[in-house]
């Protein structure tokens, strides 16, 4: 299936210049959506994940359809102040500031093998702070993945684990 098809591109949001990916419109698409979490959950099974971690906020779709599909726990990282109870934090650079992803400490065992996900990896800054956030709560952090890369930003050169997408953009 060309999922390239059942992806929206949106000229100039969130701001000038920007084309943003929506995944609206795959989604909606119970064929394309059924597709995609297949596909992922046959690359996902290979890594034998005890737990999958969603990024704030597409990436909980997508980790917990395949949370679901896979009979695996999902976790959220959010962003600061999201969270109920005792959390976790991890302060992070961006191109233009600071941002902070946070955990509820309880939500990982110790030695717990996670995938973090995400519906898109642009710069992998947020990516890379997930997966430091992880490893603060001692998760063995053992891949990524998404449903589309942006080669072009280079982000995988900033992962410290490997990453799987079904879509890639060029440009």
């Amino acid at each position: 299936m060309d999922l390239k098809a059942h992806v929206r591109g949106i000229p100039d949001y969130p701001k000038p210049g920007i084309l943003f990916y929506d995944i609206s419109t795959l989604i909606a698409n119970p064929k394309a959506w059924k597709y995609t979490v297949d596909k992922l959950s046959e690359e996902i099974k290979k890594n034998s994940p005890s737990m999958l971690a969603g990024i704030e906020a597409r990436g909980f779709l997508l980790a917990s359809a395949l949370a679901l599909n896979l009979n695996l726990g999902f976790t959220m990282i959010r962003k600061k102040g999201k969270l109920p109870g005792r959390c976790i934090r991890y302060d992070y650079e961006l191109e233009y500031g600071m941002d902070c992803l946070e955990i509820q400490a309880d939500a990982i065992n110790p030695g717990q093998r996670v995938i973090i996900l995400d519906d898109l990896l642009a710069t992998g800054g947020t990516m890379s702070a997930a997966s430091e956030l992880l490893k603060q709560v001692k998760a063995d952090v053992i891949s990524a993945a998404c449903i589309i890369e942006l080669d072009f930003l280079n982000a995988r050169q900033k992962l410290d684990m490997p990453c799987y997408s079904l879509i890639s953009y060029n440009e």
